[in-house]
């Protein structure tokens, strides 16, 4: 299949609708010039120039979803902090996310500060607590998911996300209430995994490992693509689910569904800036596409297309629809090269065009500048054949 035959289930991306829930997190980042060593320490002396924050975590999967033209409803927890505050923010400037934060006072917001000079991290920040959520916060966060899947329900929207961070938002219950109420609605659920045991997440659609998590929760060396498909083979029987999409770094992703014949892609990327957040716009384009009614196969496919794109980019980042968009068509852009043939080659193709019963049409002329007859004669010339030669005279 080409890029493009895959237009029009980006284009269904806006009357879909998904549920997020997981670990949120706020990435912060902080850039400037290391010139010098501390006199203290053998360590860089950083004075900062720029800050920002952006939305990490499953707040970063719902951007995506959001930013690829989808509604979402983002259900997380969160402290009585700045952070809060912060993420609060940037979400208010979504207005596609619907965000319920559930606000506990034993809980801090999950923060990472990324320290920059240049291109490069001098040192990561880590602000988290990751001991399961209190009752009263395990029960707030199954009520609000409740109320999102009845909503969703509403729309006719059956897809939820599950973002494990291993930040605890998934433990206390919350796990297993959300995939027992997720299948008693008929929803599929794309869970993105961080425990080693897959057993955990029975009952998901898709689960989406890479190959690190993959390889711990099965034991085995994925030494190459047939060692992959049976590693992810034995996370598909943990889980029960339809397939495993895993995620493989610079060699791709890996589809592996029930009663279907395993799926390499390779990797799209062409320039590789910055992988953070890479794996959460994979589970955001997977989401949305199946949400919009896709095959897992094309929704595995447009995931790794957009994975291609965010990697090209610095820090924690969206890709857009448009971007998208822009990607599926280039292969038709690319393609027009490949229409200029010398005439051996010309002819090999012609008859290659024969033998499957196509009409073949031939044009010729010095289309030196191009004038409204020649346009007539290539439209009535293409409209009386299958397959058109246009030659240009010498």
């Amino acid at each position: 299949m080409s890029d493009a035959a895959l237009a029009p289930l980006l284009a269904g991306f806006a009357a879909a609708r998904v549920v997020v829930i997981g670990d949120v997190i706020l990435d912060r980042y902080v850039a400037g010039e290391a010139a010098r060593l501390s006199p203290e320490a053998p360590i860089p002396v950083l004075r900062p120039a720029t800050r920002h924050a952006v939305l990490g975590g499953a707040a970063n999967v719902a951007a995506n979803i959001a930013a690829l033209g989808a509604s979402v409803c983002l259900i997380g927890l969160v402290g009585p902090d700045p952070g809060a505050a912060e993420l609060r923010r940037l979400l208010a400037a979504r207005p596609a996310i619907r965000p319920t934060l559930i606000e506990r006072p034993e809980r801090i917001t999950t923060v990472k500060t990324r320290f920059l000079s240049g291109a490069y991290q001098l040192l990561r920040l880590d602000e988290e607590q990751s001991d399961p959520p209190s009752p009263a916060a395990a029960a707030a966060l199954c009520a609000a998911l409740d109320a999102a899947l009845a909503d969703a329900a509403q729309h006719a929207v059956g897809v939820v996300v599950l973002s494990d961070y291993a930040k605890g938002v998934l433990g206390g219950g919350v796990l297993e209430h959300a995939l027992a109420s997720a299948a008693a609605r008929g929803c599929k659920v794309v869970a993105d995994p961080k425990r080693a045991d897959f057993g955990a997440y029975r009952g998901v659609f898709v689960l989406t490992p890479n190959e690190a998590e993959l390889r711990a929760a099965t034991g085995r060396a994925l030494s190459d693509d047939a060692a992959v498909a049976e590693a992810a083979a034995v996370a598909l029987a943990a889980t029960g689910g339809m397939a495993v999409l895993v995620t493989r770094s610079a060699r791709g992703m890996a589809l592996i569904a029930r009663d279907a014949a395993p799926l390499f892609l390779p990797t799209r990327a062409r320039e590789v800036a910055d992988v953070s957040g890479a794996g959460d716009t994979v589970v955001a384009a997977l989401a949305a596409a199946l949400a919009a009614g896709g095959s897992l196969a094309d929704a595995a496919r447009l995931a790794n297309l957009t994975a291609g794109l965010a990697v090209a980019k610095r820090g924690t980042a969206t890709v857009s629809a448009t971007e998208a968009m822009a990607a599926l068509h280039l292969e038709d852009v690319l393609a027009g090269e490949d229409k200029i043939l010398p005439g051996p080659e010309a002819a090999a193709r012609v008859a290659a065009w024969r033998a499957r019963g196509l009409r073949v049409g031939f044009a010729n002329g010095c289309f030196d500048l191009i004038h409204p007859g020649h346009v007539r004669l290539l439209r009535q010339a293409r409209a009386a054949c299958d397959r058109l030669v246009v030659a240009l005279n010498t």
